[in-house]
Parts: C-alpha cells; structure tokens; sequence
C-alpha cells in the first residue's frame, strides 16, 4: 500500500471533516470545541442500506461491525455528490488498547486510496498515535471534550427520560436543540462559560423537568454493550426510539464511564502487575481529575431531584470484583458485567446487550457473565442481540419484543 495522504495545517482551512455517527448529541458538541479552533466539521446522518452495502463492498467480512458500519458509511457519503473530493478528509476514532478496531484506520485508508486518494484519514486519539498528523488535540482541547462528555451524559440522559413520558409529543426533541444549541455555541465561540458547571448542570434539569410529563408507569429498558453498537442509531437500527414506540423507557449509561473505564485501565494494571510506570501515574491523576467531574455532576443531580442520577464510578468498579476482574479490560471489558448489575441493583430490571458480529471480548463479557448477573438477580431479564450486516432488524426487533414480553416493571 502506498504512502497515504497526511493532513497538513493548511487542510484545517481548506477541509471539510467527516464525522461518522456514533454518539449524535455528545459529538454535535464536541465538533464546536473544534470548530473554535478553525476547523471544519459534518456530523454524518446517512443511515440506508447502501452504507451496510459499501462497507460489505470495501472491508473483509471477519472485521468487527462496527468498522464496517464507519468505513461504509464514509464511502457512502463520498459517492453521494454532496461534497467536494478535493477538499474533504474523515475522521476515524482509535482507542489504542485491545480493541480491533484500533487498526481498522488501515482499512479505511485502503478503501479510500483505492477510490478516492486525494482524501486525508484523520486520527482521534489520545494515545499519542499518528503523530505527523497536523489534526491535534491540545491539553485545554481534551479538557474541554470532557465537559462536553459530561453535559452529552446529562442531555442524553434527561432527554430518553422526558421523550418517553412526554404528554405533547416533540416537547422534548425542542428542549434537546435548544440546549444542544447553547452548549455548542459556547464552545464554538471559545467561551469559558462552559466551566460554570453547576449553573449550566441545574438549567439542563430544569428545562427538562419544565416538560409535561404522563405519571403512567412504563417497562424500563438498559441497553448495554459494545461502545459503538450501544449508542449509534445506525449500528443498533435505532434501538432507542423502537424502544420508545413501545412503551418503553430506554436507559443508556454514560459515555463518561467508558472515558473513565479506559483511564483506569493503565493504572489498575499497574496495581494488578505490580509495574508502575509515567503513564500509569498520569493516568490516575486524570482519572481522579475526571471523577471528581463526576461526582458534582452527581451531586447537582441529587439536589435538582427531577431525575435518576448516574452511576457513581467507584460504585460500578465494586459491582465489577463481585463478578470479574479488572484485569479483563479487551473491549469493554468488565465495564459491561459492571453496568448491568448497577441497572438490575437500581430497578432497571430488563437489559439488552448489544453484541456486534467480530467482537469476541464483548461476546465473552456480555453473554459469559449474564447468568452471574441473573444468579445475584433474579428479577433480571437479559438478551443479547446479535448486530452484523446479516442480522435483519425484523429478527432483531421481534427478539426484543419476546424479552418485553416477560418484562418487569
């Protein structure tokens, strides 16, 4: 394969970043923090067909779903006519750890040298990969890209609440722009407000609780899994909103706990192989920093009073070591024994793991552990469900069904 194209500053000018579409409220706000910083960014919203058929066309069928979903959505959106070729770059996601889709940037890169080499591969990591790469996040960038994940959390979370009880329909949808809207306006513009937590914190709530809500009681419904399937639309046949015209209440854990997982990784083996390294150290400075993020963002939740609070981190590694050992961390690892037994513990009774074809961590920690879960809860109703390019989501959606049909209140 041929040197690929690098990324230069003058592109930061001149392109157009593609994003594809994993997490649609948290990255509507992370694309304003690089938007302050001169750059040109488009959240991509195609979701047919033809983005399952061109990545089958240009990714070999043992690749996770979840790359072939990003790379052919991106050659989906580049045949479509809406964009300039000379002047367009795509912006892929690396974790860095275990997780195969770490090297699926090579597979990206291939498909689009082969149709369109004009065009850039961008990396966002914080892993200190592609590092002759002039798309940069600086330290003040990575601290502002979690404020965004912990108000992306608090939106998320207040919205699947309110849109599933709301008494006039599409109340919620305007208090959800509206605010997206504020927030990300105030990282375009390069704003400190975004720091005044607790402020921003209690007018999210309160413009949510403002929204006429039925008292009716409804099935709740977690959904858990691996980290893209569990949060795009696209990857999962948009779960959440067939869970909602259902009847159902749809429950997603934070984004800021799979931040947090990743952060205490490096640390947490540190401990467990007794090796402690630069890395580790930073590491647990970060995740403390984070964490205490977290629990005032807890805090404003608890005192507000209108809506459930997220899951205390600490709380979620105690629930881990009752089942799994932190060591477990390919994929994500313990994270997901951990969260379905803080959703069973808090009376989200029913669970849907989601599982994509060519994840075989997930598959192992998801179903493997399940029946642990269900042994410690025996009110817990949990499926798993199947995504890959074969799945249709008629089998999917009736699967689903059939678990709601034995669904706990």
């Amino acid at each position: 394969m041929s040197d690929h194209v690098k990324f230069t500053e003058d592109m930061i000018k001149t392109h157009t970043i593609l994003v594809p579409d994993m997490l649609p409220i948290h990255f509507k706000l992370i694309i304003g923090i690089f938007e302050a910083k001169g750059y040109k960014m488009e959240l991509l919203t195609n979701r047919s067909r033809a983005v399952v058929d061109e990545g089958l066309k240009n990714v070999h069928n043992d690749a996770c779903y979840p790359a072939l979903l990003v790379i052919g959505q991106f050659m989906d959106a580049l045949k479509s006519g809406k964009y300039d070729l000379d002047k367009t770059a795509l912006l892929i996601t690396q974790t860095g750890g275990g997780c195969r889709a770490s090297n699926y940037i090579h597979l990206l890169r291939k498909a689009v040298e082969k149709n369109y080499p004009q065009i850039p591969v961008v990396s966002l990591n914080f892993s200190g990969l592609e590092k002759d790469s002039a798309f940069r996040i600086s330290a003040g960038m990575f601290l502002k890209m979690l404020y965004a994940v912990l108000y992306g959390d608090l939106l998320m979370s207040c919205y699947n609440k309110c849109r599933s009880y709301e008494v006039n329909k599409g109340d919620s949808k305007k208090v959800l722009d509206k605010l997206q809207d504020r927030l990300g306006n105030i990282f375009r513009t390069g704003s400190n407000e975004y720091m005044k937590t607790k402020k921003l914190y209690r007018e999210i709530l309160d413009e949510f609780a403002a929204i006429k809500q039925s008292g009716e009681k409804k099935v709740r419904v977690g959904i858990v899994g691996e980290i893209y399937v569990k949060y795009s639309p696209l990857a999962n046949n948009d779960l959440e909103n067939f869970l909602i015209s259902e009847g159902c209440e749809p429950v997603v854990p934070s984004l800021l706990e799979f931040v947090m997982y990743c952060a205490a990784g490096t640390f947490n083996d540190a401990r467990i192989y007794n090796h402690v390294t630069k890395e580790s150290i930073f590491n647990k400075i970060g995740y403390d920093l984070i964490y205490s993020k977290q629990k005032e963002l807890i805090k404003v939740m608890k005192e507000q009073g209108s809506f459930e609070p997220l899951h205390d981190f600490e709380y979620l590694r105690s629930l881990a070591d009752k089942y799994i050992n932190q060591g477990v961390v390919m994929g994500e690892g313990w994270l997901i024994p951990a969260e379905m037994a803080a959703l069973a513990k808090s009376g989200v009774k029913n669970i849907i793991c989601t599982q994509p074809f060519g994840c075989l961590p997930n598959h192992i920690v998801a179903k493997g552990m399940s029946r642990a879960i269900k042994n410690d809860n025996p009110d817990a109703n949990i499926v798993a469900i199947d995504y890959d390019p074969g799945a249709t989501r008629v089998n999917q959606e009736n699967r689903i069904k059939l678990m709601l049909a034995n669904a706990k209140l």
